[in-house]
């Protein structure tokens, strides 16, 4: 089972270019700040603009650095199948542990789609699956249902739920095996779907306070409810201030400002505008994350 908090790592460039030492320095941060694994090459790093090649070199290099360390978790999602299936095949061969799989976007698929989709990834690439499920940025949301069925895929080990529908991840957990793994796919969540049976998260916010969201899982994992629920509180500001903006635009601006990597994205998505770098600051010295 995968479970912990997992980080949704940004991808540095510098000058057009993957910046792996940045990349590297960041994610060592994370691990010893209690991460159990980071996410590479997904949404907040920015998949969708990487070419094949960068996935191999971004996946390969985190491995060799992170090797005994924490998970490595690979983005290796497509609206296309067989783009998913090459991807998958990529990121696995340079050494990733698992892939994230997100449902097919601008396709609009229907359940049975869905379904065909990640079983032909599953059976074509024979390495750990975990599905993803982000309806606000894919037009398309699996359901309950269609997560039931794929769970019984031995490779298929768990579910990024981002759907916003509590409702939805309480039915999920009555439909799904014990060891399938429900991961919060909504910082401001977090708390909410560990209460309804998740054993982790993947976080975007714990790109720049790893600390603090690992400590609402212990907590919560002690037993330490109000405390757990004192600290989930206090990070939602935190939580908002992470999507002002297309992620991960605020997330890489906020790295930006801290040291981490350059505020340097690519094409469609722009820097952050001025008034909400200001918005960023402000809540950034809040938390003491930057002077």
């Amino acid at each position: 089972m995968y479970k912990g908090v997992f980080a949704a790592v940004a991808t540095p460039f510098k000058d057009g270019r993957v910046d792996l030492d940045a990349m590297k320095r960041h994610i060592l941060w994370l691990l010893e700040n209690g991460v159990a694994g980071v996410v590479v090459c997904a949404t907040t790093g920015e998949g969708p603009t990487l070419k094949t090649e960068e996935y191999r070199l971004i996946v390969d290099a985190i491995a060799r650095e992170m090797k005994g360390k924490g998970t490595l978790i690979a983005g290796a999602g497509s609206n296309s199948t067989m783009r998913g299936i090459e991807l998958a095949k990529v990121v696995m061969e340079a050494g990733a542990d698992a892939t994230l799989q997100v449902t097919p976007y601008y396709n609009k698929p229907t359940e049975e789609g869905l379904y065909q989709h990640f079983k032909l990834i599953a059976e074509e690439v024979p390495c750990p699956h975990i599905l993803y499920n982000v309806p606000s940025r894919t037009g398309v949301n699996m359901s309950p249902s269609v997560v039931a069925k794929l769970s019984n895929i031995k490779n298929i080990v768990g579910v990024k739920e981002a759907s916003g529908n509590l409702s939805q991840i309480e039915e999920i957990k009555k439909v799904v095996p014990r060891d399938f793994s429900i991961l919060s796919g909504n910082d401001d969540q977090n708390l909410d779907i560990y209460k309804l049976g998740g054993c982790g998260t993947i976080s975007v916010t714990a790109n720049i306070a790893p600390r603090q969201v690992v400590e609402v899982y212990r907590l919560f994992s002690g037993g330490n409810l109000e405390e757990a629920r004192a600290l989930q509180e206090r990070l939602l500001p935190l939580n908002k201030a992470m999507f002002i903006e297309t992620n991960p635009i605020p997330v890489k601006t906020a790295l930006s400002l801290m040291g981490f990597m350059s505020e340097e994205f690519r094409l469609p998505l722009t820097p952050i505008s001025p008034e909400n770098k200001k918005y960023l600051i402000k809540i950034l010295r809040s938390y003491e994350l930057i002077d």
